[in-house]
């Protein structure tokens, strides 16, 4: 079976419980057998008028005493077998989740967002539900029908009980064709399902944009479609699965008459007692739940091996970028240069870096400027290793960088990127994100070189204030410098500001670049702008153009140049003036 080879890794694990539920489980099901037989023989001595008042008495406290003990034995084996599929469950979600911590940009491009809340949501619990329920449903099924039919055969009637299962063969087949066709529909209803999460997290992410263009009832009928789809095919599932328990029914029902009928043809004959009729149907009765549970187990069993199909394909996924066979942990980035490096992204024609050649030594301030998507944080995300590069085009140390340990290379690098990520939280806690241990006195300094001080002190709680979902409380600028003081924060080897000061007025941009300046002192920086006052103190300056390395040289240099560099300089130099 498919579905337990996946999991094989968890059922040998967790073994023992299994094992536990397993063996509690058949002794609920031997135990359940008792009373039909007490109360076939206690028929039989009242028929007979044999039966005493003592006898009766007995007669009850047993079965008083079974049903305690029935309670009991099944309480055990449901919370044992079910605590094994909510630790499943659990084990999952943080599988899938470190390995998605672990994948390259590439992948979530291939895989939406709605998808992968899918599987960590519904196909998940899929497979917890099928490693649960689904395991006592097969258990009942094979321990339970094989006690009832054994007691059956061995102490009331063999020719009875096989009259009784004629019609178990249609059974087979029934569940057969049906849970085929579960499984496929199934597995579209959970793509659709996806897709139902992908709209609602674009909906509610770009509400502000969705409303400033009046498009609200367009979208609502946007999402009603997509609603609709994945109520039309969870619909379907469900009639498959709603054809379970009437056709199973309907069969029992069919046993039901051949044991009544035949039965008392054989009580007439005196083949059989009426007690031992009695007991007999409601063994057959007994038979009913195992043959619904087998039913529910081809159900969950499809699900689950669906769910556990897609798990599966997103967890054999490797990341795009790989850690070397022998990697390499130079103690300090002295050096970084890129030789001829050429980049192309994976779902791109033309590439976005074309033939870079530069180097940076260690404590030096490389700035990047150019037009709109000319490359510029295109050429930062390389040494965040976001993509596969050719070997041996870029180098730190003189060590090429896919030869240097992963977590080594991260370890050395702080990153304000364009796009803030900022976690619902307290603003001490965003800006404590990559050092959790920081103490009051270094993240007063990190929030003091980003300008944020006077900001904060305004804020109702201080440091304690709640920023709420992606920093809504708080402005761009107000953003961007929550960013830069967490990467500040950090104090590592290489800062990396993708358009960092943007959103921020020239001042506090001149005060920002002035505090790295004098804290970071022999740390190397890189910076990307479109504001050259930025860069203007950069060692070094490269302005791309497509790709291509255009300019190139200190501010003095390119200013002699006269080229773009010159132009957008004075430009920018004049709006300034005519601003104050």
């Amino acid at each position: 079976m498919s579905f337990v080879t996946k999991l094989s890794w968890f059922f040998r694990s967790r073994w023992s419980p299994y094992a536990l539920a397993i063996a509690l489980m058949a002794c609920s099901s031997l135990l359940a057998i008792v009373p039909p037989r007490m109360i076939g023989n206690t028929v039989d001595h009242i028929r007979k008028g044999s039966l005493t008042s003592a006898e009766l008495t007995q007669t009850v406290f047993l079965l008083i005493l079974l049903a305690v003990i029935l309670y009991v034995v099944t309480f055990l084996w449901i919370t044992t077998l079910y605590g094994n599929s909510v630790l499943l469950e659990k084990w999952l979600r943080g599988r899938l989740l470190t390995h998605m911590t672990k994948m390259a940009p590439p992948f979530f491009q291939r895989n939406s967002t709605g998808q992968l809340m899918a599987i960590a949501t519904n196909d998940v619990q899929a497979i917890g539900q099928t490693a649960g329920y689904g395991v006592m449903t097969l258990v009942n099924t094979l321990v339970g029908a094989s006690v009832v039919i054994v007691t059956m055969v061995s102490l009331i009637s063999f020719k009875l009980m096989l009259a009784a299962l004629i019609p178990l063969p249609l059974l087979a087949v029934v569940i057969s064709v049906i849970g085929k066709r579960v499984r496929t529909r199934f597995l579209s209803a959970q793509q659709s399902f996806g897709k139902m999460n992908d709209h609602a997290l674009e909906s509610i992410s770009g509400i502000r944009v969705i409303r400033s263009y009046v498009q609200e009832d367009a979208d609502l009928q946007a999402f009603n479609q997509v609603t609709t789809e994945v109520m039309l095919k969870n619909r379907k599932v469900s009639v498959l699965n709603a054809m379970f328990q009437p056709l199973i029914s309907f069969i029992v029902g069919v046993s039901y008459a051949i044991g009544i009928g035949y039965g008392a043809y054989l009580v007439i004959h005196s083949e059989i007692t009426l007690g031992q009729l009695i007991s007999f149907n409601i063994y057959l009765g007994m038979l009913i739940w195992p043959m619904i549970s087998f039913g529910e187990f081809i159900n969950v069993l499809q699900r689950g091996s669906a769910s556990a199909d897609r798990l599966e394909d997103m967890m054999v996924q490797q990341s795009d970028i790989q850690e070397a066979y022998e990697p390499v942990r130079p103690e300090l980035p002295n050096t970084l240069a890129m030789r001829n490096l050429t980049f192309t992204y994976p779902s791109a024609q033309q590439p976005s870096l074309v033939n870079l050649s530069f180097g940076v030594e260690r404590g030096e301030t490389l700035g990047i400027v150019g037009r709109t998507g000319s490359g510029k944080s295109t050429l930062l995300k390389q040494l965040l290793r976001q993509y596969p590069l050719e070997p041996q085009q870029l180098w730190i140390s003189g060590v090429p960088i896919e030869q240097i340990a992963l977590d080594h290379l991260k370890s050395w690098i702080a990153y304000v990127p364009q796009e803030h990520l900022l976690l619902s939280k307290s603003i001490r806690d965003n800006i404590a994100l990559g050092k959790p241990e920081a103490t009051d006195e270094e993240i007063a300094k990190a929030v003091k070189m980003a300008s944020f001080t006077s900001d904060v002190e305004q804020m109702p709680q201080g440091l304690a204030t709640i920023v709420g979902e992606n920093g809504v409380m708080l402005s761009g600028g107000q953003k961007q410098r929550l960013a830069i003081a967490r990467a500040l924060l950090m104090n590592s080897e290489i800062l990396l500001m993708d358009d960092s000061l943007s959103a921020v007025d020239a001042r506090t941009e001149s005060r920002i670049l002035q505090h790295i300046r004098e804290e970071r002192a022999g740390r190397t920086t890189m910076i990307t702008t479109h504001r050259l006052s930025a860069v203007s103190h950069a060692n070094w300056i490269l302005v791309l153009d497509q790709g291509h390395i255009a300019e190139e040289g200190t501010h003095e240099q390119l200013m002699m140049l006269g080229g773009w560099y010159k132009q957008q300089w004075d430009r920018q130099q004049m709006e300034a003036s005519l601003d104050e």
